[in-house]
């Protein structure tokens, strides 16, 4: 289990904010709730108006990597083209948000992006993410790729999707659809449910 070193600073302000937002996401392999990290502010508040808007409902995880990653959140991925998952969007990039403290840990959300040699700026796509299924994380990615999110409840759940029969481009043969749904709590009960992983 993660283990976050609090600094004083940092757990007053987590519990002035007194209510937070977990994002649910609904798989026909089981249940995954994560956090969404308030140092990523323009990521956060895109990924809860999707979810709000109920973009990702019906989206799939469209990429699975074992020891690497799960990818998912293209609406191109509601179609009936499997060519074209991994190519779409909302129409829009986010500038990149990288911090040296966000880590890409076993659980860390991460933004999908176009590479660097059309992207220099590392803008994140505006709704695809992944999330690290690697034991040991994906530390090469670290300083690359905008970390936004950790999950705090479901990684089991992680583990089977990405365990799925697949093709030749990490393509599930079966589809894994999503329904993303948000959910409030009081921040002191988060703390109390995930001691050693909830963070600011």
């Amino acid at each position: 289990m993660l283990m976050w070193k609090w600094s004083v600073v940092s757990l007053g302000l987590l519990l002035a904010q007194k209510w937070d937002t977990l994002v649910v996401i609904e798989t026909p392999y089981g249940v995954m709730r994560m956090q969404l990290f308030r140092q990523t502010p323009q990521h956060r508040a895109n990924f809860l108006k999707l979810a709000k808007e109920g973009f990702f409902d019906g989206t799939t995880f469209h990429r699975v990597v074992p020891g690497f990653v799960i990818q998912g959140g293209d609406p191109n991925s509601k179609d009936e083209d499997p060519n074209n998952d991994g190519m779409g969007g909302p129409g829009y990039t986010i500038p990149a948000e990288i911090h040296a403290d966000l880590k890409h840990v076993r659980g860390a959300v991460g933004a999908a992006r176009m590479g660097d040699a059309v992207n220099p700026s590392r803008a994140s796509n505006g709704s695809q993410f992944y999330i690290v299924v690697a034991a040991n994380g994906a530390p090469f990615l670290d300083g690359s790729y905008t970390v936004f999110g950790q999950v705090l409840e479901g990684m089991e759940v992680a583990d089977k999707i990405v365990a799925v029969e697949r093709d030749a481009r990490d393509r599930p043969l079966q589809n894994v659809p999503m329904k993303v749904r948000l959910e409030r709590h009081k921040v002191k009960a988060l703390l109390k449910r995930y001691p050693n992983a909830y963070r600011l």
